[in-house]
């Protein structure tokens, strides 16, 4: 491998308010991309790691890393694996968001949505099949294509201020922004929220859905830091970065998506027609009660991690030398910081499955664990199905429950190593 990052400054600051980052939150090692999926042609290639070491800022406290590798290398190249709808939970998930918008929202034939990030068109079509105007901004070419076949038009970009002038002026600003999953991968958060600011109509409504941090610390999610995620955020920052840039989140929703996520609803501050629910107010105390305003709260999160990662390792030597064998579920990005961190490769997993034919045949980066056709379960019959995206644990483990005729089991390795019965 080769410690291939761009040289870091000798004293990183905070992405949001400059503020020099002198606090660890969690140091993973050195890892490579975790969407950039191999082919065999590629295993005797050089592979980039870069580092997984996370800080927190003393002043907003936002969690973040450092940018190693700009998003033009992540997203731009076309080779993007992560398509929205293979999930079929996460489209159910969709289909209910857009049905909320236009109960809540009134969003109709007459209004205009613009989804940011709006991947394989997974949301869009659903507000389309409606008659409502859409525009997705996405910056993946490849899914972007695949938006497009389904007739939904979509501008390949990274979304800021700029694009925002854009699109504002040649198509009019949105009555509703969607941005699901993307804020957390900006790493100019600056520029991508004073463009939602410019896009939002006068009384438009934002959503921004994305982890929660508290969810992440609380449930041990460590394996869901990658490069790919620039920040991890509380409702408490998220609250200050809109407020710099005139937006006000007006109303918050707890979801179990993404092993627990918030979606946050925000507003121009001059727009006074939408009143603050008590919910912002609520979530804002319990996130203080919880310390999640002080250093303490996320120094202690590395030595959970440390335990977690000997649990897991733990398992699969007995469970080897047991002479059981092991195949993984799923090829996300969450396995491939897990896989890399604790150092597991073909010598614990013969190989992992994957319902995406864009990651079949490939490799998993780092640990060139095979990607294989579900249909490779059911032919080898393993003892263990260890499941990576555990966040869809109850979706697979329906879609894989014919490995109960042989007696195999599913494990889960988040928030710790668990066997299911």
């Amino acid at each position: 491998m080769t410690n291939a990052a761009m040289p870091a400054t000798e004293e990183p600051c905070c992405r949001f308010c400059g503020t020099r980052l002198e606090h660890t939150f969690v140091d993973l090692g050195m890892s490579p991309l975790c969407q950039k999926h191999l082919r065999a042609s590629d295993l005797s290639k050089m592979e980039p790691f870069y580092p997984l070491h996370v800080w927190v800022c003393s002043e907003c406290f936002l969690v973040q890393l450092e940018e190693f590798v700009p998003p033009e290398e992540i997203f731009g190249d076309g080779e993007y694996a992560y398509f929205s709808s293979y999930s079929s939970s996460w489209l159910d998930h969709a289909r209910r968001y857009v049905e909320r918008m236009r109960e809540t929202f009134s969003i109709d034939a007459r209004s205009f949505v613009v989804e940011i990030a709006s991947n394989d068109g997974y949301l869009l079509q659903y507000f389309q099949a409606r008659h409502t105007r859409v525009l997705g901004i996405e910056p993946a070419s490849n899914t972007a294509a695949v938006a497009r076949e389904r007739g939904i038009e979509t501008l390949v970009r990274f979304f800021g201020r700029d694009v925002a002038r854009e699109v504002a002026a040649a198509s009019g600003r949105a009555d509703l922004i969607v941005a699901n999953n993307v804020i957390a991968h900006v790493p100019d958060i600056n520029d991508f929220v004073a463009g939602l600011a410019i896009l939002l109509a006068g009384e438009g409504v934002l959503t921004l859905e994305f982890p929660h941090l508290q969810r992440l610390v609380e449930g041990n999610q460590f394996d869901t830091i990658y490069h790919e995620h620039f920040s991890y955020l509380s409702f408490g920052t998220i609250e200050q970065i809109l407020a710099r840039h005139g937006l006000v989140v007006f109303d918050v929703e707890e979801l179990p998506t993404h092993g627990g996520s918030l979606r946050v609803y925000g507003r121009h501050a001059g727009n006074e027609t939408r009143r603050i629910d008590r919910r912002v107010d609520d979530l804002r105390a319990r996130e203080i009660a919880a310390g999640m305003r002080t250093l303490a709260y996320h120094s202690r999160f590395g030595e959970r991690v440390q335990a977690t990662k000997r649990k897991l390792l733990s398992f699969l030597i007995s469970a080897r030398n047991e002479g059981r064998t092991i195949v993984g579920y799923g090829a996300p990005g969450k396995g491939n910081t897990l896989l890399n961190y604790c150092g597991i490769r073909s010598d614990f997993l013969d190989y992992t499955v994957d319902r995406s034919p864009h990651k079949q045949g490939g490799f998993l980066p780092g640990t060139h664990i095979p990607i294989k056709h579900p249909d490779e379960i059911a032919r080898t019959r393993p003892d263990y199905l260890l499941i990576l995206p555990w966040n869809l644990k109850e979706e697979i483990m329906e879609q894989m429950a014919g490995i109960r005729d042989w007696n195999g089991r599913f494990v889960v390795p988040i928030p710790e190593v668990r066997v299911l019965p």
